[in-house]
């Protein structure tokens, strides 16, 4: 019997090639988007069915969720995928703004898992994958300041979740990504600006520059192995909680275990001052 995974976030980028990957393996697959009816490409699969969902809206998810197990019966795995990032100074960022990254990055996934729990009890197991990101565990990066907060703040309700969901065979298993090709990685960010502000401008500039040219100076990670990461988690053959993608992450999370806190931050504020 075939399993089934649950995926936020599938209109582009990471989601749709995960999607893509489980259904290739025979996979059931509960796709999620907020605009379904504009995707062509996941339809093509007998195996995929879409639901619509804006993780944000807490009726959407549970009506989402009860859609996909009334569809398939069981779910086995959910990949809590969608994200988005808000960058640019704190002192700048609009409320909508604040409250946008904290909805999606961190209040999705939240509204995702509490829906699903009921299902994954009665059944006495299933699996969440948090979609992460690096810059969770070891380095906030400059002008980042709220996209940061989300995933530290999805790391340590991934971490609390564990000792409350051990109980009833419910796994969490966290991805650390860092920006990948093709993952609409400079489309999926917003910037914080103010016309009449400039004592930012500076930064702002070297920061959108390391961004600007990710794709060619080799920062941005092949998606494929990120996909490759979550379907190892997935079918078990990787039992890791943590899963740090990319040689960056790797080698600043090695940094920011070697160093104290204050050599740490000096070490990454000196690449853009």
């Amino acid at each position: 019997m075939s399993k089934t995974v649950f995926i936020t976030g599938t209109s582009s980028g990471l989601g749709k090639l995960t999607a893509i990957r489980f259904a290739q393996l025979g996979w059931n697959v509960a796709a999620t988007i907020r605009t379904p009816e504009k995707e062509t490409e996941l339809t093509a699969y007998d195996n995929i069915k879409i639901f619509k969902l804006d993780v944000t809206k807490v009726e959407q998810v549970q009506m989402a969720v009860e859609q996909a197990i009334a569809a398939f019966g069981k779910i086995d795995v959910v990949v809590n995928n969608a994200g988005m990032g808000t960058y640019g100074p704190l002192e700048l960022a609009k409320e909508d703004a604040i409250d946008w990254q904290f909805a999606v990055n961190t209040r999705g996934p939240i509204n995702v898992i509490r829906k699903f729990l009921p299902h994954y009890r009665a059944n006495r197991g299933g699996m969440f994958i948090n979609i992460s990101s690096f810059m969770g565990i070891t380095t906030a990066v400059p002008l980042g300041s709220l996209y940061n907060m989300s995933k530290f703040a999805l790391e340590g309700l991934t971490e609390g979740l564990y000792y409350e969901l051990k109980p009833f065979n419910i796994e969490l298993r966290l991805i650390e990504q860092g920006g990948s090709t093709g993952n609409n990685f400079k489309e999926s960010i917003t910037w914080n600006r103010d016309e009449n502000l400039k004592d930012y401008d500076d930064l702002m500039a070297k920061v959108q520059h390391l961004m600007n040219t990710a794709d060619t100076s080799g920062r941005l990670d092949d998606p494929q192995i990120i996909v490759d990461a979550i379907v190892a988690l997935a079918t078990g053959e990787s039992k890791k909680f943590r899963t740090v993608i990319g040689a960056t992450g790797n080698d600043l999370m090695a940094l920011r275990n070697s160093v104290p806190i204050e050599d740490y931050l000096e070490t990454i504020a000196k690449n853009y001052m």
